[in-house]
């Protein structure tokens, strides 16, 4: 589950945006669209952005963005060519390892609409288009653009899911493109941190978003931008729609749809014809998706830790009154505790990923609680098992009291896991006192 939680998308959150790298065909000149080309008059191109609603495998929870061009080019020839900044090849070298290490790289591939379009269509995933109100030359420079980004010695770069993905590398192209008019994209934030709005997006998906929140630390607590919650293609189609250049002329021309997915077995027909007119809002795009039915509450993370805590209670009143080990209880928590715990180690020391560290809850999910797990089995190696549960206990206290003082948000499900290890290893440690003052009267 851990794994699951980095594993479809690099979430990330640094302090600096990065910009698409706009490369030229040699490397040793600043990369420029030549524009010798063009012939005015001629070219009747219209770009667009095609945003797909959410599906039901976690990475697409957010949807997904391309950008088209469609029309006659410069020379008279048809074109329609979708520009795709999402595709990975999941059978490269070490291609699990680099995910995890947050070194996976990305590339942009050009396909024909058709293509595009039939395999959103067998998914029933629904499209939605719109068509970006450029100049001609602007049409012309962005299609050069995405031309020369996608040569073979161009079109790989370095993912990162909040900072450079298959959104912000095409909002970084229309912006070349346009330049030097800039796009001015609304002041309107609808959520105030990377979390929240993964949170938003993940609803249905509990125990995706518990791991999310177990490995990510507080770089996903920071205070976003409105441009930086362009990372999401849903946010992008929603805040485009209101863009506008500086002079005020708005980015988007038209928005209609190219194919409603679920939306076919809705009979409210003023839906459709709103969303045909009108900027798509976010709640109806999601119904244009095809995600998992909600997690029902009995199987969420949050039910299972409060069992969790529930059974720490009863076994540490157990222990104490019994002055006795439930070896086995130990053994199963603090495995867990320990795997999960070599997973974020390995995402804080060894992890390019910007949100891994600094990560609070490193403290408490550690490889060394293996040792717990592991020596409680032996009366020769139990004081090792002891001292790492009054190492927790200390380590429990710690995070209790300071968790309010700080930025980092932790999942709900942690505080009664967080409860359950106090209360195991303050039990683990008493039993211990106990028995060794038995001990020491009976030798009096």
């Amino acid at each position: 589950m851990l794994f699951g939680a980095i594993l479809p998308a690099s979430y990330a959150a640094g302090t600096q945006q990065p910009s698409a790298e706009i490369h030229s065909e040699t490397t040793d000149r600043p990369a420029t669209a030549d524009s010798t080309d063009y012939t005015p008059g001629r070219s009747r191109l219209t770009a667009s952005l095609l945003t797909c609603s959410p599906g039901a495998e976690v990475y697409e929870l957010f949807g997904h963005e391309a950008i088209r061009i469609r029309g006659i080019d410069e020379k008279g020839l048809p074109v329609d060519t979708v520009w795709n900044y999402g595709v990975f090849d999941f059978a490269a070298p070490n291609f699990l390892y680099r995910f995890v290490k947050g070194e996976t790289d990305y590339m942009v591939e050009p396909c024909p609409m058709d293509w595009f379009m039939a395999a959103y269509i067998h998914r029933g995933t629904g499209v939605t288009e719109q068509d970006l109100n450029l100049s001609q030359q602007e049409t012309y420079t962005l299609r050069r653009l995405l031309q020369i980004n996608s040569l073979p010695q161009n079109r790989t770069y370095r993912y990162n899911y909040v900072r450079d993905n298959c959104a912000t590398r095409i909002v970084d192209m229309i912006d070349a493109a346009v330049a030097p008019r800039k796009v001015v994209f609304p002041d309107t934030i609808y959520y105030p941190t990377f979390r929240t709005a993964m949170r938003e997006f993940h609803k249905d998906y509990p125990w995706y978003q518990f791991g999310i929140d177990l490995v990510l630390g507080g770089g996903l607590d920071v205070a976003v931008t409105t441009r930086e919650e362009l990372f999401a293609p849903l946010l992008l189609e929603q805040k485009a729609a209101f863009a506008r250049f500086e002079d005020g002329a708005p980015l988007v021309s038209n928005t209609h749809i190219l194919y409603p997915g679920p939306l076919t077995a809705v009979s409210d027909q003023q839906m459709m014809e709103r969303l045909a007119t009108q900027a798509p809002d976010l709640p109806t795009l999601r119904q244009m998706g095809h995600t998992l039915a909600p997690t029902t509450w009995i199987l969420s993370p949050m039910c299972v830790a409060i069992i969790l805590m529930l059974g720490s209670f009863w076994i540490g009143w157990w222990q104490f009154r019994n002055a006795r080990i439930i070896r086995w209880a130990y053994a199963l928590f603090f495995t867990l505790l320990g795997l999960a715990g070599c997973v974020v180690w390995f995402l804080v020391f060894c992890s390019s990923h910007d949100s891994t560290s600094p990560n609070l809850l490193s403290l408490w999910l550690n490889p060394i609680q293996l040792a717990v797990a592991l020596f409680i089995w032996w009366d020769r190696t139990r004081g090792i098992a002891v001292a790492m549960a009054a190492v927790d206990v200390i380590i429990m206290i710690m995070l209790i009291a300071a968790w309010p003082l700080q930025t980092q948000v932790a999942n709900p499900a942690v505080f009664p896991l967080w409860a359950a290890t106090l209360t195991l290893s303050f039990s683990l440690v008493m039993v211990e006192i106990i028995n060794r003052r038995k001990i020491a009267n009976a030798t009096k």
